[in-house]
């Protein structure tokens, strides 16, 4: 089967309804985070504590970069492996699928993102912490409220976890992937100190891990 013809298929198996209890746990999952106040606690403390959040925002970068640089190396290391060529194959595949998935969800849901915003005097009912007003419950619902850019679920966290999951699927005795994994926690809970919720990290890590295990299964078979 070729690389178009297995993406079909991943993508199909992503939403397939075998697959919707994972969706459900992400979206029950992050109403239960907004609703309990943990997205805004979580946002507030770490926020204030800058020497980790200096640290843990810089997960932003690399989760850009490192997509990019890992299936790029098991291609150039493993040019005359063919074992490495379809496990950069499969790499790209997830990160694509995981973008995609992300991006899905983005275009309906439109979740504002973290940002200061001062407490308006006639916001009743808003909940109000060191004087900055908290967002961490709203949401443009709707067909492209609020782009594919920012919003729920973490596009960053949800591709480190398909990327972590698809090696991991592929190279089960292999023990050095395990450490992509804590690449990709430290990827989503990174953007969850600074441009996304941490609910947005939760859905993302369920999503991106969805999508690891069912193309890693579908390459294993090649």
């Amino acid at each position: 089967m070729n690389f178009l013809r297995r993406f079909a298929k991943n993508l199909q198996a992503i939403f397939a309804p075998r697959n919707l209890i994972w969706h459900l746990i992400a979206i029950v999952g992050t109403y239960a985070l907004v609703v309990s106040g943990f997205d805004w606690k979580y946002y507030q403390f770490f926020e204030q504590h800058h020497l980790i959040f200096s640290f843990m925002s810089l997960a932003t970068v690399f989760g850009f970069f490192v997509p990019f640089l890992v299936p790029l190396v098991l291609l150039l290391f493993g040019r005359n492996n063919r074992t490495s060529k379809i496990a950069a194959l499969a790499v790209i595949q997830a990160e694509l699928l995981g973008t995609l998935a992300s991006g899905f969800y983005k275009v309906f849901t439109g979740r504002v993102h973290p940002q200061l915003v001062e407490p308006n005097f006639f916001d009743v009912g808003t909940i109000v912490t060191n004087g900055i007003r908290d967002i961490s419950h709203e949401f443009r619902f709707g067909f492209l409220r609020g782009g594919v850019i920012w919003g729920w679920p973490s596009t960053h966290t949800t591709v480190a976890f398909a990327m972590a999951l698809v090696l991991m699927t592929l190279f089960t005795k292999n023990k050095t992937t395990r450490w992509i994994l804590v690449y990709a926690f430290y990827i989503g809970l990174g953007v969850a100190m600074s441009i996304h919720w941490f609910s947005d990290f939760f859905a993302g890590a369920i999503l991106g891990s969805l999508i690891g295990i069912i193309v890693g299964r579908s390459f294993r078979e090649v």
